[in-house]
């Protein structure tokens, strides 16, 4: 609990640029992913030290507001330390990067703001993670998966995953009801975690 109070404390973008302690100390990503994984609360201060900064940024060019980044940005950290114990990273870096990356386009998708955000044609995808971690077994298993489902249930994900269509969006599109979209992305979700198996890192921001 204490260390929960400190994370969410830390996450002010104010307060990365006055933490020293752990920036002092020099391990390499792999150590501290090592270390993070064994509980050390200081690794997780130092990841945050290394990439906060950079993933702000990141997240600052396409969003361009300082609430909704620092909220991707929260959420990625919590989920980081909570889920610890089951990290399987070969690329700190990127692997937070696509993190960030995919809390983006689910704040995309439920923001006002979207149209004007995507007016912007800009690229979500980091251009060096794409030879990174696991982007190429993740698209290559949901497209895999996407085969398998019914058609109607294929064309709501399409428009939901890749057209960033809302709910509401999708049923006066199909002329269904916004609940019967609802339930089928429920289904189609539950099964697409189910088959992306071990990848649960990917599983939890879809």
């Amino acid at each position: 609990m204490v260390f929960t109070i400190f994370l969410l404390y830390l996450y002010d973008y104010r307060f990365a640029n006055t933490v020293t302690m752990s920036s002092k100390l020099i391990y390499t990503d792999e150590q501290l992913v090592v270390l993070l994984k064994e509980g050390e609360e200081f690794a997780f201060t130092a990841i945050y030290e290394r990439y906060v900064d950079v993933l702000y940024r990141y997240a600052w060019n396409i969003l361009q507001n300082e609430t909704e980044c620092k909220d991707a940005i929260q959420e990625v950290f919590v989920w980081l330390w909570t889920r610890r114990s089951q990290l399987n990273v070969t690329a700190l870096k990127y692997y937070l990067l696509a993190a960030v990356k995919y809390k983006l386009i689910r704040a995309i998708q439920n923001s006002k703001r979207r149209d004007q955000i995507l007016a912007r044609h800009i690229d979500l995808i980091c251009p060096d993670a794409l030879e990174a971690i696991e982007i190429k077994e993740l698209k290559a298993i949901i497209e895999q998966f996407t085969q398998t489902l019914p058609p109607r249930a294929r064309e709501i994900f399409h428009l939901s995953r890749n057209e960033y269509f809302t709910n509401r969006e999708i049923a006066s599109k199909l002329q269904i009801s916004e609940k019967t979209v609802e339930n089928q992305m429920t289904i189609t979700l539950r099964k697409l975690r189910d088959a992306l198996g071990n990848l649960s890192f990917w599983a939890c921001l879809l």
